[in-house]
């Protein structure tokens, strides 16, 4: 073992980096023996590293390590519930998010996040919280758009022995249990207006009054708001209150959404792929270059959390030790807008008619290699850029074999239900709506079913 071999975090949580040691390092979990993985393929660089759990064995060169919990501490998880490996970071716009993630760690100021749905506005919020002094304090989640307003006031404020009908013994709130540690309310822009005063309140006087109750109690909350909403746009609408705007943004931290990130997109695509394989007791496996070149030019309109599916959806789907582009689910379409439009028009140009001349037919399918020539396409070129991508030339190659590709699977599955575009659908793992754009795409008539006039 080299003297730079790997780095071991003490945390909390525990966690470990390889250094791209020449023989790796290897985490066996305890869970499973055969299940491994190796830390090279889950090693972002600002502080993501692989974290360990007690029962885990660590071979560095030809040292082993178990990791097991201190005497007397049996009773105590620190650890925070839900926690996923650290975030990775390659992009330098996230890694320059973590550093100012990081200072306001160091504070008590509320912090409000904002980014589109499913970029990891929870996961900063975990890091924040773990990174700060109220690390060994609670995290506590309160989803203010997942209940109706005198539900979720109950679940925030808590309430009183009798409150109301059905109230048979008092229970603490959401901000009463997160004393000591830090309240993450997502989806914060959706709080109905009479609940927006009472928060407020909270923020400014650190007291909570259960419903039915008449004695306020002391909270120490550190508070972290997220919204996909324009909250400084609702203010000025009116349905924000201003003061309470400017209480829980003392800090504002804007996430990007996936498609601006593509340096992590490798990275969180080998975590997602070892996640699915330890849920399936099968060993990681790699991407092939084609499926790479797919996924780094794919929009991801709904950022890292259609992306952990599509990793999931491979993995289910792969019956070989390498994931290709078939495995991917149908709905990553990749081509250009241009290509799609061009699609079309094709399938809606009258019987007779010829193509456009500078259109090519290949196999009864418009070649999208053309659109692939505009100058929109070099976006396409810079997020497949090595060396996590082909060049261009191989990407817009990859682009007209898949397009091939889908093509014979939406046949063959039109021929194998007898036409029927519900149960093809449903085979192909999408809805009706998308096979039926799909076949305009790919300038296929819509079929009828078997024995149908």
């Amino acid at each position: 073992m080299s003297r730079r071999h790997a780095i071991l975090d003490l945390g909390p949580p525990l966690r470990i980096e390889d250094l791209e040691s020449a023989n790796g390092t290897l985490v066996r979990k305890a869970r499973e023996l055969a299940d491994r993985a190796e830390t090279n393929e889950l090693r972002p660089r600002s502080g993501g590293a692989f974290e360990l759990v007690p029962g885990d064995r660590i071979l560095l060169g030809s040292v082993v390590a178990v990791v097991r919990r201190r005497a007397g501490k049996s009773g105590e998880d620190r650890r925070v519930p839900g926690a996923q490996v650290a975030p990775i970071v390659r992009e330098p716009a996230m890694q320059r998010l973590y550093e100012a993630a990081e200072r306001a760690a160091r504070g008590t100021i509320s912090v409000l996040l904002l980014g589109e749905t499913g970029v990891g506005k929870e996961v900063l919020a975990r890091e924040i919280h773990r990174r700060s002094p109220r690390a060994q304090g609670p995290f506590v989640v309160i989803d203010c758009a997942g209940l109706l307003g005198s539900v979720l006031e109950g679940e925030l404020f808590g309430h009183e022995k009798g409150a109301f009908t059905g109230a048979t013994e008092a229970r603490p709130g959401l901000f009463e249990v997160a004393d000591g540690g830090t309240a993450f309310l997502d989806e914060i822009g959706e709080l109905p207006s009479a609940l927006q005063m009472k928060l407020l309140r909270v923020l400014e006087e650190r007291t909570v009054t259960r419903v039915g109750g008449r004695s306020p109690r002391r909270v120490d909350v550190r508070f972290i708001g997220a919204t996909n909403r324009a909250l400084a746009s609702e203010v000025e609408a009116g349905t924000f209150r201003r003061d309470l705007f400017y209480r829980v943004s003392a800090m504002t931290l804007d996430i990007p959404p996936l498609r601006e990130r593509p340096a992590d997109i490798p990275e969180l695509c080998g975590h997602f792929i070892a996640e699915a394989c330890h849920k399936l007791d099968r060993p990681p496996l790699p991407l092939s270059d084609e499926a790479r070149a797919v996924l780094m030019a794919h929009r991801w309109p709904g950022n890292i959390r259609e992306l952990r599916n599509a990793m999931e959806h491979a993995v289910l789907l792969c019956g070989g030790d390498v994931i290709t582009p078939a495995n991917l689910p149908l709905s990553l379409d990749v081509r250009s807008p241009e290509a799609r439009s061009v699609a079309v028009s094709e399938s809606a140009r009258p019987p007779g008619q010829e193509p456009p001349p500078a259109r090519a037919a290949v196999d009864g399918q418009t070649s999208a290699r053309s659109a692939v020539q505009a100058p929109e396409r070099t976006a396409v070129a810079e997020a497949a850029a090595p060396p996590v991508a082909p060049p261009a030339s191989s990407v817009e190659e990859i682009r007209a074999a898949l397009d091939a590709m889908e093509r014979k699977r939406v046949i063959e599955a039109l021929e194998r239900c007898g036409g029927n575009q519900t149960r093809a659908a449903e085979a192909l793992g999408i809805s009706r709506r998308t096979l039926v754009t799909r076949l305009g795409e790919y300038g296929l008539p819509r079929p009828r079913k078997r024995g149908a006039e």
